[in-house]
């Protein structure tokens, strides 16, 4: 950089540092912030924020390079990555992808030669229902086809700015398909908060007991038995409960919107038309647990939904809903931020979640200590689903009982499902516990279904005998995706690009999963080339065993979910691709010295292997 650059960036770069009040936990906000501004991480903003902030380059280095949308390399103005999930592959994102690329003479994966467009592929963008999808320098397109790509590539060799394309490349529809009780009925801010107060705090928990609310990201913890835990942590180390300056309890509540499951997108409809409802099922929880710092951890490919719930954030403050003595109670201080993730799936698990929050690498951490005890920089710390808060809200403000009596006795109340693939009514739903697949696929107009994936890749692979089985945490337990596959779909396909997304989205914590993914996908791909051998899906077996008894955290429990159940209920998908051989290499090493023949002129038996 010129030094007038170089001045330019300093005074840039002091700006963020003030907003962040000079805070290194704050890094991941600011590089995000470097990043849309440079279009990179330039070398020498990262040795200003290292001398700046008092950390080691190293770790600016490692948080950049962490997070897919950050970059340590220019990535030209425009960075256009297209959704690569299958529903989008489903319609055409590949060929609509290369399309796209003659139009601008680049290649994908690569940065145009006047550094002005990059194109590549990136996880799933949380637009199944309306794809094939894609970002551009984190802004969603939705409904992609060669008309909208031949607009979209004619305002790039323009340079055109982004504040001044047409809006409808970048609409999100809710399409919300079928309403229940959180999406259907009418909610006014601050019920749930006045229903608290006049109920009291352990009141409420109990009534939270007494709904058997449990966790809708997936996993199913009950809510109740989390928030008590976290009221009750007490500081080991100095025997006392942890206090903030004022003398109150510091705990953390933190909304977990990092909805990275490919095929999910339920959050997404939830937060651009159901804030309220979400905002303040975390303020219930703060009541109860006696939190006093609320965080919005919302996933990168939804910053275009920043600037409205920042909105939101603000008209509860003045309505007396956020802030300090909430509704005029004494004592009841509690306020919200959101942060913007940059791009890493992993960090929808909780500890890599907070890991993120503090500026540092998405990274699982060991537990114990569970963050209920110790998260948020060493705070008590509860990290609940968008659609758990949602539901923790309608508690509050109706009671346990009316909860209760939706659903089935171990899943209470209702689920939203993100459905996408081959049905005619791609969207959100909203049925109570215990609805069968086949029910599903009948209300989305699934008529020629075969398969569904449920829950995502790290989910369950439903097959048509299984249609009769009930979405449910003691049948099939779900975070929301129901991605449908039509008779004619190839399951290999789909298998083929779940490894892919496992084998990208590992964060390289543990061997197990850092390896083991990469075997799986060099395996995969051997026999998606045609190479494939009966020996090959035994070692696809046997890496799944490892995976899932040896791994650190979930995505390494799950990586081999996607290969595993679609070898058991459509065996037929792989057996098909493979050839009549017992083993062949993955690697020909007489193809590879082919050319040291060529340079040496020799080509007699000798030469070959």
């Amino acid at each position: 950089m010129e030094s007038r650059e170089i001045q330019n960036m300093e005074s840039f770069l002091a700006s963020l540092l003030k907003q962040s009040g000079e805070d290194s936990g704050s890094l991941l906000q600011i590089l995000r912030e470097v990043q849309d501004h440079f279009h990179f991480i330039p070398p020498e903003a990262i040795e200003w924020l290292a001398a700046r902030l008092d950390v080691p380059r190293s770790r600016i280095e490692g948080v950049a390079g962490f997070y897919s949308f950050l970059s340590l390399a220019p990535q030209g103005e425009y960075r256009v990555l297209f959704s690569d999930n299958i529903t989008d592959q489903m319609l055409g994102k590949l060929e609509l992808m290369q399309y796209f690329c003659n139009k601008l003479w680049v290649e994908p994966g690569k940065v145009s030669e006047d550094n002005l467009v990059s194109v590549d592929s990136t996880s799933c963008t949380g637009m199944c229902d309306q794809g094939p999808a894609a970002l551009v320098n984190g802004w969603p397109l939705t409904n992609l086809d060669p008309n909208r790509l031949d607009l979209i590539a004619e305002l790039i060799r323009v340079r055109k700015p982004l504040a001044d394309w047409p809006p409808m490349l970048f609409e999100v529809q809710d399409k919300i398909q079928k309403a229940g009780v959180l999406l259907g009925e009418a909610f006014e801010p601050g019920a749930a908060i006045r229903a608290t107060l006049a109920r009291g705090a352990m009141a409420t928990l109990d009534e939270v007991e007494r709904a058997n609310l449990r966790g809708r990201g997936g996993a199913g913890f009950k809510t109740a038995s989390k928030w008590r835990f976290c009221h009750a942590a007490i500081d080991e180390r100095e025997g006392s409960m942890i206090c903030d300056v004022g003398g109150l309890p510091q705990r953390v509540m933190v909304c977990n919107a990092d909805e990275g499951e490919p095929g999910t997108f339920k959050d997404r409809v939830l937060l651009n038309s159901y804030a309220d409802l979400v905002f303040e099922g975390m303020t219930v929880g703060a009541r109860v647990v006696g939190a006093s710092l609320g965080f919005l951890y919302l996933r990168g490919e939804y910053r275009y939904l920043k600037a409205p719930l920042e909105a939101v954030l603000a008209r509860r403050r003045e309505s007396g809903l956020l802030g300090r003595s909430i509704l005029g109670e004494a004592g009841f201080d509690f306020d919200i931020e959101i942060h913007l993730g940059a791009g890493a799936y992993i960090c929808g698990e909780e500890s890599a979640l907070i890991e993120s929050l503090e500026g540092q690498r998405g990274r699982p951490r060991n537990r114990p200590p569970f963050p209920v005890t110790q998260g948020y920089m060493g705070r008590p710390t509860v990290v609940d689903n968008v659609e758990t808060f949602a539901c923790a809200a309608k508690i509050a403000e109706k009671g346990g009982a009316w909860f209760a009596a939706m659903g089935t006795a171990q899943s209470t109340g209702s689920k939203l499902l993100s459905i996408s693939g081959d049905c005619e009514r791609p969207g959100i739903y909203e049925y109570p516990f215990g609805v069968t697949v086949e029910e599903v696929l009948r209300d989305c107009g699934a008529s020629d279904a075969h398969a569904v994936q449920v829950s995502g890749p790290s989910g369950t692979l439903v097959s048509w005998q299984e249609f009769g089985r009930r979405i449910a945490f003691e049948d099939i337990p779900t975070a929301g995706a129901f991605m449908v596959f039509h008779r004619q779909r190839e399951m290999f396909l789909a298998a083929h690009n779940f490894t892919n997304f496992f084998a990208h989205e590992s964060c390289g914590f543990c061997t197990p999963c850092r390896v083991g993914t990469q075997l799986q996908k060099r395996i995969m791909d051997k026999i998606a080339s045609g190479h494939g051998t009966p020996a090959d899906l035994e070692e696809l077996k046997r890496l799944g065993e490892i995976l899932v008894n040896t791994s650190h955290c979930g995505l390494g429990h799950s990586a081999a979910n996607p290969i595993l159940d679609t070898l058991k209920k459509f065996p037929g998908t792989f057996e098909r691709k493979l050839k009549n051989l017992a083993f062949e290499p993955a690697f020909d090493l007489d193809g590879a010295l082919a050319t040291a023949r060529q340079i040496t002129g020799r080509d007699d038996e000798w030469a070959h292997l």
